[in-house]
């Protein structure tokens, strides 16, 4: 049974940013995940995190300037030092929270300028050995342009090469970072790509689609892909990273099922 990850970015923002683990508890929620945690302490991240009783999946390194429109900096040309510095202030935060994994966003650019893809390369090499040096997870994750025009990284099946060319030239912690929503707009064909890619794939969330609302309204058979998970082996978190139709505690009728499910990570 899959075990989810509330996104407290996104849920639960009734409530000031470090009373949302406790709320995410109270809702039923083993784990959470979130966007940046930049904005306080890494140890009043730490203290909210102890305090809840919750695991932390997941969060990403800094993006930029996402006031002004940065979305990432790994694919940007002359933005390595930026990059690497970005780094570092997350090994901060993983080192206070004990996360598993961090993403590293990719950033605004053409995928086809072979300068982009240099940078990229350089970034996430880059990354994915001080992270190994921690014992941490790289994950990248594609996000289709209807959300976020211009996005670098823009399909699965690319960043799957990427994570396993990684992988082959002895970065084993790289990891693909599969959204479902983001993958059935890019790609469709759900159930056989995650078959697929599953060896690949680092961590999982979900939204429905179109809308990125709750799990069970749109167009997608949530229900079904998330027996799929258990069936292909995945034995992570699902990060639920969508946006609440009428707050986040009217919308969580569909997590009932899943409430029993065991806590701890791994198999």
């Amino acid at each position: 049974m899959p075990r989810f990850a509330a996104n407290l970015s996104l849920l639960f923002t009734e409530h000031p940013f470090l009373d949302r683990f406790a709320a995410a508890r109270d809702a039923g929620f083993p784990a959470v995940e979130f966007l940046f945690p930049y904005e306080h302490a890494p140890e009043a991240v730490a203290r909210a995190l102890r305090l809840s009783g919750l695991h932390l999946v997941l969060f990403n390194t800094p993006p930029g300037d996402w006031a002004a429109g940065e979305r990432g900096l790994a694919a940007l040309p002359d933005r390595f030092e930026a990059v690497a510095a970005g780094v570092e202030t997350a090994l901060a935060y993983a080192e206070a929270t004990g996360v598993p994994r961090l993403h590293l966003m990719a950033g605004l650019a053409d995928r086809a300028d072979a300068g982009a893809r240099a940078a990229y390369d350089r970034a996430l090499r880059h990354a994915a050995e001080r992270l190994a040096e921690r014992g941490l997870d790289l994950m990248i994750e594609p996000i289709n342009r209807r959300s976020m025009p211009g996005y670098f990284l823009d399909d699965l099946d690319w960043a799957a090469e990427r994570v396993a060319a990684l992988r082959a030239d002895g970065h084993a912690n790289v990891g693909l970072q599969c959204d479902l929503f983001h993958a059935q707009i890019l790609h469709g064909d759900l159930t056989a790509r995650l078959a697929r890619l599953m060896p690949l794939i680092g961590h999982v969330q979900v939204a429905s689609v179109p809308d990125r609302a709750e799990p069970g309204t749109g167009e997608l058979n949530d229900a079904f892909l998330f027996g799929e998970l258990d069936r292909l082996g995945y034995a992570g978190f699902v990060g639920c990273e969508y946006n609440p139709r009428a707050g986040t505690e009217a919308g969580l009728s569909w997590l009932a099922p899943y409430r029993a499910a065991p806590v701890g990570e791994g198999a």
